[in-house]
């Protein structure tokens, strides 16, 4: 136990400090606004470069991943069928799939899977 804490206390202790040199020896600065600036022939921008998306495209794309990633949680499971019981593999894998339906169901109810609105 006191290695696990050593090694934590050890990662935290190295990433604190790299990040504190990357910032330190960055060669970007807050200074120069105007480099970051779109340019446009000479003249002053009229419009934001940015281009602003949907919200709900963005919140699609996020479902998406989500339950990507569930999937790719419930994938192992006919790995391990083997060294479990049928009976326990499919308590785990109906409840796993049966918690993935209902936030599916949630996300169709509350229409966020619509895209009009």
């Amino acid at each position: 136990m006191y290695i696990l804490i050593l090694a934590f206390i050890v990662a935290l202790l190295l990433s604190s400090i790299l990040l504190i040199l990357s910032a330190l020896l960055s060669k970007k600065s807050m200074l120069d606004q105007e480099k970051s600036s779109p340019f446009e022939c000479g003249f002053d921008p009229k419009n934001t470069s940015r281009i602003p998306f949907s919200i709900r495209f963005f919140l699609i794309a996020i479902i998406f991943l989500i339950f990507d990633i569930e999937i790719s949680i419930l994938l192992p499971l006919g790995i391990i069928s083997g060294s479990l019981s049928p009976m326990s593999w499919l308590l785990v894998g109906g409840t796993f799939l049966a918690l993935v339906t209902l936030g599916l169901y949630y996300e169709w109810v509350d229409q966020t899977l619509s895209w009009i609105t």
